[in-house]
């Protein structure tokens, strides 16, 4: 059932999906400094308030691996083989310029919702 706020206008529920989608994107390419197996990036990511399917995840790993942010090799020294990702060059430029973008949005979004205008943050 979708929340309500005490007027009993409803939230979207597409708002909040929307909202992360590019937010966990952007957490996942960070996480991946360090090389990782997808059910670890799973774990990580639901540890930290993002859950998300492995089913969901996979594609973006594809995805971002077939763009060049990311390379990938398997271990197969245990009983399961695991295929291990990485940030690569282009991927930490990109993470670099995502999470300008991220301090950008936010504290815009903190003026606004706080009445604060730049010039008073500079004083």
């Amino acid at each position: 059932m979708p929340e309500q706020n005490v007027e009993g206008v409803e939230l979207d529920p597409r708002f909040e999906a929307e909202l992360r989608r590019g937010v966990v994107q952007m957490v996942a390419l960070h996480l991946l400094r360090t090389p990782r197996y997808g059910y670890d990036l799973v774990r990580l990511l639901g540890s930290s308030g993002f859950p998300i399917e492995e089913g969901t995840l996979y594609p973006i790993l594809r995805r971002f691996e077939k763009q060049g942010l990311l390379t990938s090799t398997w271990n197969t020294e245990g009983a399961r083989p695991r295929k291990y990702y990485v940030l690569s060059e282009t991927g930490a430029e990109l993470l670099e310029r995502m999470g300008r973008a991220w301090t950008q949005v936010r504290d815009a979004t903190d003026r606004a919702v706080t009445g604060r205008s730049d010039e008073e943050e500079g004083e």
